[in-house]
């Protein structure tokens, strides 16, 4: 049974319970009190606002209990479970061909983020999307959330799934980290990377981006783990409507993903990943160069998130991305990058066309069965 919302919404219910029997007594006690009037007046008031209050977090921490369970209950998983040394993790494969496509979401998203571009890839050539531990469908994992870890249990899940190889790995923002950390332990099973505005190794320590973050008051006072935990039990996400998901035609792909992002693990597995991302890159150090890999690097507009009086900060950061983005290319002498119009981070949502135009086109690239790019160490805009 699951103690965040099974045993712990039971805890704060009965807490609550308790809570409001001790509230009732007191106010029924005061009638017999010869305290003063106003004493007798402002202690009711006080109980009956704690009593209100223990109503309200009681019963909303079971509401959004239920709620949980409900909603997994009821989307059962499409694809597929595999047992991984004692662990289940969840991988979803659709279409035939070779090689193989493995999608990595980036942090606080599971394989859903690409169900809007997978069914068009899988057209060309098998595509599988998974859930690394603790998201989506997968199971959590006691081990630490760096990218060794995290590229052993996909290269693990891969087998067990027979997913043998070549594959052509794809990763999304901190995805991009984990499918370096993968190549350099399993290079003999990678044809291509393909980086979708990719995380870079260190970035929390450009002094770029640590300056502008300090002078955009980014560094200020942020609430522990703790609180973040309580609230996602009791349910406050929920109650402010985060949970609900965009409306549209991804309706439910939306809902799919908010109601992820929503649960406690999620949450946790989250900032696990990012309190590690200095020992993940430094994981990725021997990574300077991939030789004649191919490589496609997908990069969010400069312009779509500026507004339209943008502070010296502001283009100092989109600068400093950019470059980041741009060195990925040194990592072959088979790469490109193109620069996605119109775009924000999340590049598969924002221009699915992009991704299904020209990853297909990279795929056959690889194959040998189109021409190579005349193209490579270039950055273009599209």
């Amino acid at each position: 049974m699951n103690f965040n919302y099974v045993f712990m919404p039971i805890i704060i219910f009965m807490a609550g319970v308790f809570a409001i029997w001790l509230c009732s007594r007191r106010i029924l006690a005061l009638s017999k009190k010869t305290y003063p009037a106003w004493r007798k007046i402002g202690e009711r008031a006080v109980l009956s606002i704690v009593m209100l209050v223990a109503v309200t977090i009681a019963g909303y921490t079971a509401f959004n209990a239920i709620a949980v369970h409900s909603f997994w209950v009821r989307h059962p998983p499409p694809g597929k479970l595999v047992d991984v040394d004692g662990h289940r993790m969840y991988i979803d494969c659709a279409g035939s061909g070779s090689p193989t496509l493995i999608l990595e979401a980036g942090a606080q998203n599971d394989s859903t983020i690409w169900n809007g571009v997978q069914p068009a890839l899988s057209k060309t050539t098998r595509v599988c999307s998974y859930d690394r531990a603790g998201f989506g469908w997968s199971d959590a994992r006691p081990t630490t959330r760096d990218a060794d870890h995290i590229a052993a249990e996909l290269h693990g899940l891969l087998l067990r799934a027979g997913i043998a190889g070549p594959i052509v790995l794809m990763g999304h923002s901190l995805g991009g980290i984990f499918i370096r950390d993968y190549v350099i332990h399993y290079p003999a099973h990678v044809a291509g990377m393909v980086f979708v505005d990719s995380a870079t190794p260190f970035q929390d320590k450009n002094p770029v981006l640590v300056r502008t973050a300090q002078a955009g008051g980014h560094s200020g006072f942020s609430p522990p783990a703790w609180f973040w935990n309580v609230a996602l039990i009791v349910g406050v996400p929920r109650l402010l409507g985060m949970c609900k998901g965009d409306p549209g035609p991804d309706a439910t792909l939306n809902k799919l993903r908010a109601e992820d992002i929503c649960r406690l693990r999620t949450a946790a597995f989250s900032e696990i990943e990012d309190e590690n991302f200095h020992l993940s890159s430094q994981q990725t150090l021997s990574s300077s160069s991939f030789g004649t890999l191919p490589i496609l690097i997908f990069s969010r507009d400069p312009a779509k998130s500026l507004p339209a009086k943008p502070s010296q900060a502001e283009l100092d950061r989109r600068n400093a991305w950019g470059q980041m983005q741009d060195d990925l290319k040194n990592l072959s002498t088979r790469s490109r990058r193109i620069i996605a119009k119109n775009s924000s981070h999340h590049i598969m949502v924002d221009r699915p066309d992009l991704i299904e135009k020209e990853v297909p086109i990279f795929i056959e690239q690889i194959r040998g069965s189109t021409l190579q790019p005349a193209t490579y160490g270039s950055t273009e805009t599209e």
